[in-house]
């Protein structure tokens, strides 16, 4: 089960798997690094919360970044990356369905020391398009939503809540493998099956 208690992720971890609370937990492996992370965050005066089992950080009502922490990084996602001028050029996309560099990968536990002022610039920058309503473009390139997924995301609630939340490569790795199926009941089943996925925050094709 997730965590809902902040605290929870940066002692025992987020809860999706069965290494939480154990000393081979990745939140273990970088805690000295995340614990830099959380109070550079902190120091943006953000309002922290967990959300999808991770700690997330709010500005105006609007989600602003999220730590996650995997066996071999630990990094820093930005919500609305497509507005993130990056001018240090240290943002990397998640994955190969990821249309904007949206993180900041850390591979040692002093990285968030190396580069803490950027990282306070980079999340100013985000506050103060949250602080104005500023959205991304809507990106008309991408696939069509399957109606299934539509009506499963107006029945649940927290699916719904989850899916918005995922960055636009997230989302569209999940539309274009729905769109693969060629039945309608194919679609349907595969949506069950990425429900705990959207709901952790992953892409179609995380682990």
């Amino acid at each position: 089960m997730m965590i809902t208690n902040v605290e929870d992720y940066f002692t025992k971890g987020c809860g999706r798997c069965a290494r939480f609370d154990t000393a081979d937990c990745a939140t273990r492996l970088w805690k000295d690094g995340l614990a830099k992370l959380r109070d550079i965050c902190r120091r943006a005066d953000m309002t922290e919360t967990a959300k999808w089992g991770h700690p997330c950080y709010v500005h105006a009502g609007r989600n602003i970044v999220i730590i996650g922490a995997l066996r071999n990084d630990f990094r820093l996602s930005f919500f609305n990356a497509a507005l993130m001028k990056d001018p240090s050029g240290i943002l990397e996309k998640q994955g190969p369905n990821t249309q904007h560099p949206d993180m900041i990968r850390f591979t040692s536990n002093d990285g968030p020391d190396k580069v803490a002022d950027v990282v306070l610039t980079y999340l100013e920058e985000a506050k103060g398009y949250a602080a104005t309503g500023q959205k991304p473009p809507k990106d008309d390139s991408a696939s069509e939503m399957p109606a299934e997924l539509i009506d499963a995301l107006d029945a649940d609630p927290e699916l719904s809540e989850a899916f918005q939340a995922l960055t636009r490569g997230r989302q569209r790795s999940y539309v274009i493998n729905l769109n693969g199926a060629k039945k309608s009941e194919t679609r349907t089943s595969r949506i069950a099956k990425f429900r705990s996925k959207i709901i952790a925050g992953k892409g179609a094709n995380e682990r």
